[in-house]
């Protein structure tokens, strides 16, 4: 090998990692795009992977997930319109959704900031759309394992994966 194609071969190399660093970083900084550390708080527990793992392998697929979230969407749009505003947002059936989820989840999710985020229209209005599109990033965002296998582990839930947010 020639010292010019080594050299080559080096700042590609480098400039390779660079790229790869600069897209991790760059997910990293889309974590508060999508959530809140409060959110993510009480989504990392132990008794919230058991709610949302309703087959009990101890994985929560993402068809679990979604699932669980239609739920907790249905009971935030209490009057049935496939939106909720700001004041149903925070305030609609917390006590139905701690009991569903847990009370730390429910704190969380109900708060004007996490509303803000899921809004990404800026209509005012959370839509079925853009709260599933959000917890299909959360989603997306815990499951760490190199093939992306749409199950999330234990240490992937409890933020025991290398991504913590």
């Amino acid at each position: 090998m020639s010292i010019p194609t080594a050299i080559s071969r080096t700042v590609v190399t480098a400039f390779c990692a660079l790229l790869l660093s600069g897209a991790a970083l760059s997910r990293a900084d889309d974590v508060p795009s999508f959530a809140t550390a409060g959110y993510a708080q009480g989504v990392r527990t132990q008794e919230m992977m058991d709610k949302v793992d309703t087959n009990g392998d101890g994985m929560v697929s993402r068809p679990e997930w979604l699932a669980f979230h239609e739920k907790v969407f249905a009971m935030l749009d209490k009057d049935h319109k496939g939106s909720v505003n700001a004041s149903d947002f925070v305030h609609s059936n917390r006590d139905k959704i701690a009991a569903f989820a847990t009370g730390g989840f429910a704190n969380g999710l109900q708060t004007a900031e996490m509303m803000q985020k899921m809004d990404t229209n800026g209509d005012g209005l959370v839509s079925h759309e853009e709260y599933m599109a959000n917890q299909q990033k959360v989603f997306d965002f815990m499951d760490t394992s190199k093939e992306h296998r749409g199950m999330l582990s234990p240490a992937e839930v409890l933020a025991g994966g290398p991504r913590r947010w």
